[in-house]
């Protein structure tokens, strides 16, 4: 989806995501969440915590964890509007976005690559896209692409706070990067010294810092404060 107004955070929109991450440390092992690019804040919520109904409720109710199958119904009733009107304009990036986006909410990530993709194909230039489609390639396991995304991204648009706070995340957990990721966080603070999130942002430098010599998966008796 093509970016509107900027505002104090540079390349976020009103519509983009302020809470940085959720980032716990429980016995030592590190989980992080990336954003998309344009989701809003209340959207940030991870896998482990979606629910669905339990018998005899509405969709949405507290209830067991939703499942794969279930969350992929969803999205394609929700996208069904999107990919009908994909049949007479198939390579329309807009539409192809929208689609990856609802995908994508739906932890469908598979799914939300492809029609990113496709999108990029007809708008190669679109670094919103191309965000969004380097962090879903994170959540799969391709961890080279993923960066190679953030790469191109940030390439165009040096400045792009959500690449370049996504891009840190993938380095240190993806390749335990610390001095990469560290100066992928250093630089967005430093183009805006002003950043809501500021102190999220220098605490995972701070931890990153201080697990520089563990594996995702240790465990460790060092502090995480």
């Amino acid at each position: 989806m093509p970016e509107d107004a900027q505002n104090r955070s540079g390349n976020w929109t009103s519509t983009q995501a302020y809470v940085l991450a959720v980032i716990c440390l429980l016995s030592g092992v590190i989980v992080g969440y990336l954003l998309r690019n344009s989701r809003p804040p209340q959207a940030s919520v991870p896998a482990k915590q979606a629910t669905v109904p339990s018998q005899g409720s509405q969709p949405g109710a507290m209830g067991a964890p939703v499942t794969a199958a279930q969350l992929k119904r969803m999205a394609d009733k929700q996208a069904e509007p999107l990919l009908n009107g994909l049949k007479t304009k198939p390579t329309d990036a807009g539409l192809l976005a929208q689609a990856g986006n609802v995908y994508y909410d739906a932890h469908q990530f598979n799914d939300a690559i492809d029609y990113y993709g496709r999108s990029l194909q007809s708008d190669p230039k679109n670094t919103t896209v191309r965000t969004d489609m380097g962090t879903a390639l994170w959540y799969v396991g391709n961890v080279d692409r993923a960066i190679a995304e953030f790469d191109r991204v940030l390439k165009q648009e040096p400045n792009k706070g959500i690449a370049l706070f996504n891009r840190g995340m993938v380095k240190w957990q993806g390749k335990m990067d610390v001095e990469g990721a560290v100066a992928d966080w250093e630089t967005l603070l430093k183009v805006y010294p002003n950043y809501p999130q500021r102190p999220t942002v220098e605490q995972l430098i701070l931890q990153a810092k201080r697990h520089s010599d563990i594996k995702p998966g240790e465990k460790t008796a060092k502090p995480t404060g």
